[in-house]
């Protein structure tokens, strides 16, 4: 993806660390992430399940359920500071105005004891919107058109049940750009829905940032859907930032064999198929070595000792020994 993106920082997470606390055990789910979203940009992360895509963004929201906790960092959201030290009250007041949220599974969003309609009212009320009964229809009805919903009477009028799962997706996002807000994260949006509707979702997702000053971070373990809707995508493994970048330059040019084994793992036309063999670590103990030297081909005698994140070329970060050898790569 070419477009040319804005400066300006929306989101900045800086050392975002998440464990599940248990009677017998801690697992260490996220370690250390950091990542950045820009204005007027979508930034993709993409990992296999268990790298803790998912739970870093519910930490960032304030979303982990019990027994998760964030136990460490910082997510500066743009105009409001530090998300993870605003309390639960305050934070509900940003998620909806400034933070639009479209989960997995659009209907665990959708509350079925209540008309759609209704939840666009709750939605206005709890955020201090004009939600008269007349003109919050108006302003659903109008949100539903611009999602590409037709009929969106009859839509408003029924319940959650009624829908299908894409028609429900469009109304979960519909209620998340409601407000306008700044910063939409999107995690797997498209789970679940067929090759059709997954597109449609995406490109109604990308149209909400073309030519204005929004962004969003898109969660998906899908490298096609980065390919072709991301500006900068984060590799993330066991908890970890192993690359980042500008999705040509990781994708033309990956530093860390893990992202080079995904890459190496989506069929293409006259590229033979790889497979990635073992599975994520059991994160109930943090790695002191490198978290992928198991499942490494290149790995050698430094990978006894977890690589840290650097910066390689401007804006290419990768966390591999690897790359400091002079005349070595990823492949």
């Amino acid at each position: 993806m070419t477009q040319t993106v804005m400066t300006q920082t929306l989101l900045s997470v800086k050392d975002l660390s998440v464990e599940f606390v248990g009677h017998k055990s801690t697992v260490h789910a996220v370690n250390g992430v950091n990542l950045r979203v820009n204005a007027g940009e979508i930034v993709g992360i993409v990992g296999e399940s268990g790298c803790g895509k998912s739970t870093a963004v519910k930490g960032i929201l304030g979303l982990l359920q019990a027994p998760g906790k964030v136990t460490g960092g910082s997510a500066e959201l743009a105009g409001h500071g530090d998300l993870l030290s605003i309390k639960n009250k305050n934070l509900r007041k940003v998620r909806g105005a400034s933070v639009g949220y479209v989960a997995q599974n659009p209907f665990g969003s959708l509350n079925p004891i209540y008309s759609i309609e209704e939840q666009f009212r709750n939605i206005l009320k709890a955020h201090g919107q004009p939600s008269a009964k007349k003109v919050a229809r108006e302003r659903a009805r109008a949100m539903l058109t611009s999602v590409g919903i037709a009929g969106p009477d009859r839509v408003l009028d029924g319940y959650s049940h009624q829908l299908s799962g894409g028609m429900a997706q469009r109304v979960v996002i519909a209620m998340a750009m409601l407000l306008e807000p700044e910063l939409i994260i999107a995690d797997e949006p498209t789970t679940g829905l067929d090759v059709t509707v997954q597109r449609q979702i995406l490109d109604l997702i990308r149209d909400r940032v073309v030519d204005s000053t929004r962004g969003i971070l898109l969660v998906t373990h899908d490298l096609g859907v980065i390919a072709q809707y991301c500006h900068r995508v984060v590799v993330m493994y066991a908890g970890k930032v192993v690359e980042a970048g500008s999705v040509e330059t990781v994708f033309l040019n990956p530093a860390h064999p893990y992202t080079s084994a995904l890459l190496g793992a989506i069929p293409r036309p006259g590229h033979e198929l790889t497979r990635l063999l073992g599975s994520v670590p059991d994160l109930r103990v943090v790695p002191t070595d490198c978290s992928f030297r198991p499942r490494c081909k290149h790995a050698f005698e430094a990978c006894s000792v977890s690589p840290d994140l650097r910066e390689i070329a401007p804006d290419h970060l990768v966390a591999c020994h690897l790359s400091e050898r002079v005349g070595h790569g990823a492949s």
